[in-house]
């Protein structure tokens, strides 16, 4: 029974670190907004949902982080498979979706969005993320403190080998693993880790208070693997 509340508490855990998708759906060519429609994720049996608005932006919000695939659905038509990663604590900026009424006359759908390599934190604060890819291909993926020193140029190691973020003192900082807060960075196998980011500044509430900075780091679950595993049957077909 302690095993089973251990390993329930950190699959729990494992998915508490949410993010949201936006975007803008115009009719096919036109400028005109598709109000009414429905923008959804399905993971699973959960679905997450919103309703285009009348200027043509939807915003779906609490998705867990991770890569899923975007649909749109308008006037009994429905286009699937818009690939969007949703960041942690960040917004994927889905950008202007061209929604074409009849799906035998859709030839190609093009999906205007950053590259990724910025993410929007509450709309404004770029944070950077490595993903589980960028962490494999890493020549500093066997230290969890290393790969924190190459996402910004304000942290640094010591020569115990402890993080410093400027403008703190030493070992100033919080480390998050799955939702669990710790004063000292534990190694973790570079496989079982789905992302990482790291705080300079402008810390979110939930992450507590510190002069330093904070290094997040969410472990890979049952649902990641599960996603990736159904992205590769659809390439296939």
């Amino acid at each position: 029974m302690i095993i089973a509340s251990i390993l329930a508490s950190q699959f729990v855990n494992a998915q508490s670190a949410t993010g949201e998708v936006v975007g803008t759906v115009q009719i096919g060519e036109s400028v005109d907004p598709a109000y009414g429609a429905v923008a959804f994720i399905v993971d699973q049996d959960r679905k997450y949902q919103a309703l285009v608005e009348v200027d043509g932006r939807f915003r779906i919000s609490a998705i867990p982080a991770g890569e899923y695939t975007l649909n749109i659905k308008f006037s009994g038509d429905t286009m699937s498979n818009l690939p969007v990663k949703i960041p942690m604590d960040g917004i994927c900026q889905a950008g202007l979706i061209k929604f074409t009424l009849d799906p035998k006359m859709l030839e190609a759908v093009t999906v205007k969005a950053n590259d990724g390599r910025m993410k929007l934190e509450y709309g404004s604060l770029p944070i950077k993320e490595l993903t589980s890819e960028e962490i494999e291909q890493s020549p500093l993926k066997f230290s969890v403190s290393d790969l924190a020193t190459t996402l910004s140029s304000e942290v640094r190691k010591d020569e115990d080998g402890q993080l410093m973020f400027r403008g703190a003192r030493k070992g100033d900082m919080i480390y998050m693993l799955d939702g669990v807060k710790s004063n000292e960075v534990y190694n973790v196998p570079s496989c079982a880790i789905g992302r990482m980011m790291v705080y300079t500044g402008g810390l979110p509430a939930k992450y507590g208070d510190t002069l330093g900075g904070a290094v997040v780091v969410e472990t890979k679950s049952y649902f990641d693997l599960y996603r990736a595993w159904e992205r590769e049957e659809l390439k296939k077909h």
